[in-house]
């Protein structure tokens, strides 16, 4: 893969930037528990079709840098990174294309920052305006304790379950999430029993699915441990704030996102179990209202871009040709 890497300064830290490629700038943010790495696929696709594709490890990921306070990860700071990035690189505007937390960041940039984004591409997670997520205030009182995002409100549990064994830990959400998940009723919400671990809930699969190999795992696995026992708390860090970005975002309330924008899920997607999504769904355009499509894909899970790469790319690049 011919994909080069550099450091670059953004709004006070430095982030990790995977490039290839010339032309409009196309941002990928990926998501929980990812990196970089996770838009393999889409590096060649789009660079052979005349575009510069940038993938960043965001703040507390990988190769950047993991800034220490819980307050350090709110999405007006993560929208920051983007803004800032979008400068360093040499560049006035963007594609933003994300993947899972990478959403939100895309559709609140997009929001905040509309000046910016040539068009916006969400790949899961649709835009809950303006905090773009529920806090978990609410969705503790939906789903319960065992809800993952209010398992990870405490800090430094999740934290040293996942970090004690990030391949192990990343085997078992990769596939447990996906549309090849061996429990076949359907997407399913991540709860966490009591007395179990956020590793432990998930079960070890037998085999990996094609869209996933050892290899791929060994990369997440060595990227995340650069911060050792501290791998996940910068990105469990983003859940921590999402109860502040309520009031942090609500500047926003009432506000529509503007730019062209592209929504794609797949059916198996977790979030798609997710109380409200479907009617979310439904009234996507009142949100967005120059959505210029919204593709569901048969049998895909969450991990969008790795399990569907050649779907996700040919609608990528009809959105951007559309936007050119």
């Amino acid at each position: 893969m011919n994909v080069e890497h550099k450091d670059v300064e953004v709004n006070g830290i430095r982030l990790h930037v995977a490039e290839q490629g010339s032309g409009p700038l196309v941002l990928l943010l990926h998501g929980f528990p990812e990196g970089w790495y996770s838009w393999r696929h889409q590096f060649a696709p789009l660079a052979e079709a005349g575009y510069r594709v940038v993938a960043p490890d965001q703040r507390g990921y990988g190769r950047s840098e993991r800034p220490e306070e819980v307050t350090d990860y709110s999405l007006p700071r993560l929208v920051g990174d983007v803004v800032a990035l979008i400068s360093a690189l040499g560049e006035e505007r963007a594609v933003l294309v994300g993947h899972d937390w990478g959403a939100p960041v895309a559709w609140a940039t997009a929001l905040m920052r509309p000046d910016l984004v040539r068009g916006v591409v969400g790949l899961s997670v649709p835009p809950v305006v303006p905090a773009m997520m529920p806090s978990p205030s609410v969705t503790r009182h939906i789903y319960g304790e065992g809800f993952y995002q209010v398992y990870f409100q405490e800090r430094g549990r999740a934290d040293a379950e996942m970090a004690a064994d990030p391949a192990r830990f990343l085997r078992r959400v990769l596939v447990g999430a996906s549309g090849d998940d061996p429990r076949p009723d359907g997407p399913r919400i991540w709860m966490i029993p009591e007395g179990s671990t956020s590793v432990d809930s998930l079960p070890e699969p037998e085999s990996l699915p094609d869209w996933i190999t050892e290899e791929d795992i060994a990369v997440f696995a060595r990227e995340h441990a650069l911060h050792g026992e501290h791998a996940y708390t910068g990105p469990l860090d983003w859940y921590r704030n999402i109860e502040a970005n309520q009031g942090l975002m609500s500047p926003f309330q009432g506000r529509t996102i503007d730019v062209p924008a592209l929504y794609m899920v797949g059916t198996m997607d977790l979030v798609l179990a997710m109380r409200g999504v479907p009617e979310l769904r439904s009234m996507l355009t009142a949100i967005v209202p120059d959505l210029r499509g919204d593709v569901t894909l048969p049998g895909c899970g969450h991990w969008t871009q790795q399990e569907r790469p050649a779907e996700v790319n040919a609608a990528l690049l009809d959105f951007l040709t559309g936007l050119d």
